[in-house]
């Protein structure tokens, strides 16, 4: 990470915004966490889609706050009855950004399309061959299995055709992982052997391009002029990263940034009596969780999985992490607003019977295991170190030792997907308010690359099947079913559902909040 520092650092001395937007304020965000890198496909975490959203554009998009889709790159789609054919109108007149590294000589057309959807199914492609790299959301998905071919009609449309019907494909040309990438750019990376600084120095086409970046301190943007979407009222978009959340907190109550990252739940009071900030608040689409690493002993087997679930006192951990009393306690692997919700499921605290699946399992003297701390603080985990703590004495009282640890955020991220731990705090958001959008990425087959997490045949059959139904309410009971199989299995401790508060200075206009809590930049100014 030392050499991507430096890289952007160099940077600094890149020139002013130009004259013309010079007098407007600049828009100051505080965020709680760095991006991992700058090549959306990569990377799977609210901080670096944070990033994308400014800085690239998809196909499709979101109309906020709601979850419909709208047209971005692409002006108009078409999905074929069978739900294995999607096809895409591509916008005329869209350029990439000008850079002091990149002059695109071309507008935006299907070539960039092929290019950015090429790398995340085709390891043999020459750009995949310079710069090997995972895309996590991509991989999770099963995208290469999953796509059967990717066509350009024209220059100005492009079809997605599919081996299996898939009624929900259509959502993920709206996420960040999806942003379009310049082929142009990449062809210019590629003959100087530099290939891997499409993760260093972006381009995208969207409102905002990057200027300068100091990981943990401060990432730089500046209007695109060439927006296709129009002139933006910000000159200059500014992350101030910020890991302490109190940090955060003085600083939007100084007005030394102006929107910041969700806040933790004690965190609303004390923001609520200052008159220059309003806060805004949504029930997010979102959960925490404890995963378990199913290759690793003793957590491979279910009874000890089972045993540590209901050996935690919720009620407890709610009462110290979430005083305002907003946040649900999670019991699927989904908010209950989702449709295909089974509500006969239900959590249990029971330490005498987590002791005796204990002795079934193997392990009557219990053990000890290691227990990773979530390093950021999430609305659906506010405290990582305090939730490790509350688990760590209940795990005690039925023989379990937890070993606490944690790591930097970008560090933890990596060496979970190494599958180092036994269990680490983790969470997800969606943005569809589909049970698939859920489901897939996290506890699908294809998620599990390396054996550490959920991969169950009847499970997969279920979601394969719901997937491909377009009847909601055959959906539904499919996925009713899936998530009996979950709770069987526990591949998850299941935690929180929270509501996700954002402070926001009133000078500023045309924010909008996301069901997942994300932010969008785009048309949002300071009076």
């Amino acid at each position: 990470m030392k050499s991507f520092s430096i890289a952007l650092l160099s940077l600094l001395a890149w020139a002013a915004a130009p004259a013309a937007q010079a007098q407007s304020k600049p828009l100051i965000y505080c965020a709680d966490a760095s991006p991992e890198g700058f090549d959306p496909g990569m990377w799977d975490s609210a901080s670096t889609n944070a990033v994308s959203n400014q800085l690239f554009n998809g196909l499709l998009g979101f109309n906020r706050p709601s979850t419909e889709l709208a047209p971005k790159l692409a002006t108009s789609w078409e999905i074929s009855p069978d739900a294995k054919s999607f096809t895409f109108k591509l916008r005329e007149g869209v350029k990439f950004q000008s850079t002091p590294w990149f002059k695109p000589t071309r507008d935006f057309n299907a070539d960039d399309v092929l290019f950015t959807f090429g790398r995340f199914i085709d390891p043999n492609l020459p750009f995949n061959k310079a710069f090997p790299v995972n895309f996590v959301y991509p991989q999770n998905l099963g995208l290469a299995k999953l796509i059967e071919g990717i066509d350009k009609i024209d220059d100005r449309t492009i079809r997605f055709r599919l081996r299996q019907p898939n009624v929900t494909f259509v959502a993920n040309f709206a996420f960040a992982w999806a942003s379009i990438q310049s082929a142009e750019y990449a062809t210019q990376l590629l003959k100087a052997g530099k290939a891997s600084q499409i993760n260093v120095l972006p381009v995208g086409t969207g409102p905002y391009r990057f200027k300068s970046y100091a990981k943990d301190d401060v990432l730089r943007m500046e209007a695109n002029p060439d927006y296709w979407g129009g002139k933006q009222r910000t000159a200059m978009l500014i992350f101030s990263i910020s890991r302490e959340p109190n940090v955060r907190v003085q600083k939007i109550a100084a007005g030394e940034c102006h929107v910041t990252s969700p806040l933790r739940d004690v965190d609303v009071t004390s923001l609520a009596r200052n008159d220059k900030v309003n806060i805004e608040k949504i029930q997010a689409l979102n959960i925490s969780y404890l995963s378990f690493n199913l290759k690793k002993p003793p957590t491979d087997k279910r009874e000890v999985r089972e045993a540590l679930d209901i050996a935690i006192d919720r009620n407890a951990i709610f009462k110290a992490l979430f005083a305002r009393g907003d946040a649900m306690q999670a019991v699927s692997a989904f908010p209950p607003a989702v449709p295909g919700y089974n509500k006969k499921l239900k959590n249990e605290f029971d330490p005498v019977r987590a002791k005796a699946l204990l002795a079934k399992a193997g392990y009557p003297n219990g053990f000890e295991i290691d227990l990773w701390a979530l390093p950021v603080q999430r609305p659906t985990n506010p405290n990582g170190q305090l939730m490790a703590q509350l688990i760590q004495q209940d795990w005690a009282k039925i023989g379990v030792k937890a070993s606490i640890k944690t790591y930097e955020w970008g560090e933890y991220l990596k060496r979970a997907n190494n599958g180092e731990h036994n269990v680490y705090m983790s969470g997800w958001s969606g943005e569809t308010g589909d049970a698939d959008e859920f489901l897939t990425p996290n506890l699908s087959c294809a998620a599990n690359k390396n054996g550490i997490k959920f991969c169950n045949a009847q499970f997969e059959k279920l979601i394969d099947e719901a997937r491909a139904t377009p009847d909601q309410a055959k959906r539904n009971a499919l996925y009713e079913k899936a998530q009996e199989i979950f709770k069987h299995e526990r591949p998850w401790i299941t935690m929180a559902h929270s509501t996700v508060y954002i402070p926001i200075r009133k000078d500023v206009v045309g924010f909008k909040m996301a069901p997942n809590g994300s932010v969008d930049f785009e048309g949002v100014y300071r009076k």
